[in-house]
């Protein structure tokens, strides 16, 4: 098991979770081969999209169902800043993670995170990708770390922040 997956198995644990984390066969770079891959709906899976903020130079994380959107505008309104593109080197130095395949729990230190917290009322399964190839079944309340706060982040929910590691 990787480094990466450990710290990740690890936060989940140390939350009171227990998971098996599963190396899937195919696949997994998209929402859709995700949900494919591990039997489930696409909106049971966790999508991490990462944007650097403008002001602070820092990664800015939202969390989402995979059939969810984050509507630009909204994310920087939420997360008081303008948004841009993070580049590989600032996301691997600030998650512990590769580009295209942050956990929402396992991070190195804690970032700026907004949570879709239609996870928390859905009949969600729990599965999500952890990086390529890989999924652990787990709730939705494991990922969050402090109270939220609300503020929208896609057309179909709306978001809350909470500041995970």
């Amino acid at each position: 098991m990787s480094k990466s997956l450990k710290r990740v198995e690890t936060a989940l644990a140390d939350a009171g979770q227990t998971v098996r984390i599963v190396e899937m066969p195919g696949s997994t770079r998209t929402a859709e081969e995700a949900a494919a891959a591990a039997g489930c709906a696409i909106d049971q899976i966790a999508k991490s999209i990462i944007f650097r903020g403008e002001d602070t130079g820092h990664v800015v994380l939202f969390i989402t169902a995979g059939g969810n959107r984050v509507d630009p505008a909204r994310a920087s309104a939420l997360a008081g800043q303008p948004l841009g593109r993070a580049d590989a080197d600032l996301v691997r130095a600030e998650t512990g993670f590769a580009i295209g395949g942050v956990a929402p729990v396992g991070l190195i230190a804690p970032v700026q995170a907004f949570f879709d917290p239609g996870f928390l009322s859905s009949t969600w399964s729990g599965r999500r990708p952890e990086r390529r190839g890989t999924s652990s079944p787990s709730t939705p309340a494991s990922f969050l770390r402090s109270p939220p706060r609300r503020g929208r982040i896609s057309s179909r929910a709306s978001g809350a922040t909470a500041m995970l590691k």
